[in-house]
């Protein structure tokens, strides 16, 4: 009987070792999605994939590389937006530990119309995506392990010319805004209207 048993354990325990090896693969071979921070740093996720280049910069729309991880000089001309501790905000990701943040933002992505309208309060590092277009600036939230980052896009209430009047790429900024979603095309992403940054 013990025999019977310890057979039936091992053939469990074989099946779950190639469940997860299985779904590892899936996971890291055959996405085809992209993050956030996919979209923020210009990279595919085959890119990603087949490319051994430094991830650290990023091309703008002039073919420059600017490193996410400039220096924290800010660039003459920029003005914070002042002292937003006193502002009033339906959900307050400042007050919130890594972890509870991450998962916060995540829902933001994933359940849009919960917080559209509301404002949010988050702080994280500056980033900026530039196209020929226009610049995405976004809010970069790394989560507890900083291993993983999410962010939502911005866009400031007073007119800003980029890059002098923006914080250097990497700097911590704390932004409030409202909650709102927009399309391009076919997809729908999120971002903070009106939003003050400092």
């Amino acid at each position: 009987m013990k025999r019977i048993i310890c057979i039936v354990c091992s053939v469990v325990m074989v099946l779950c070792l190639c469940a997860c090896s299985d779904n590892t693969a899936n996971r890291t071979g055959k996405n085809n999605t992209k993050t956030v921070t996919d979209v923020l740093n210009g990279n595919t996720v085959s890119s990603q994939n087949n490319s051994s280049a430094d991830n650290s910069s990023q091309v703008n729309a002039s073919g420059n590389n600017s490193s996410i991880n400039n220096s924290s000089v800010k660039p003459t001309g920029y003005v914070p937006d002042g002292n937003l501790s006193n502002l009033k905000c339906d959900v307050d990701l400042t007050v919130m530990n890594s972890t509870m943040v991450y998962a916060e933002v995540n829902n933001m992505l994933t359940n849009p119309d919960k917080y559209r309208g509301k404002i949010i309060k988050m702080k994280g590092s500056f980033s900026v995506y530039e196209t020929a277009a226009r610049n995405y600036y976004a809010c970069i939230i790394a989560d507890a392990t900083a291993c993983c980052s999410q962010g939502i896009e911005f866009v400031v209430a007073n007119k800003r010319k980029y890059p002098n009047e923006y914080p250097a790429l990497g700097t911590q900024i704390t932004v409030v805004g409202k909650f709102e979603t927009y399309k391009e095309g076919s997809k729908m992403y999120c971002q903070l209207i009106g939003a003050s940054m400092a």
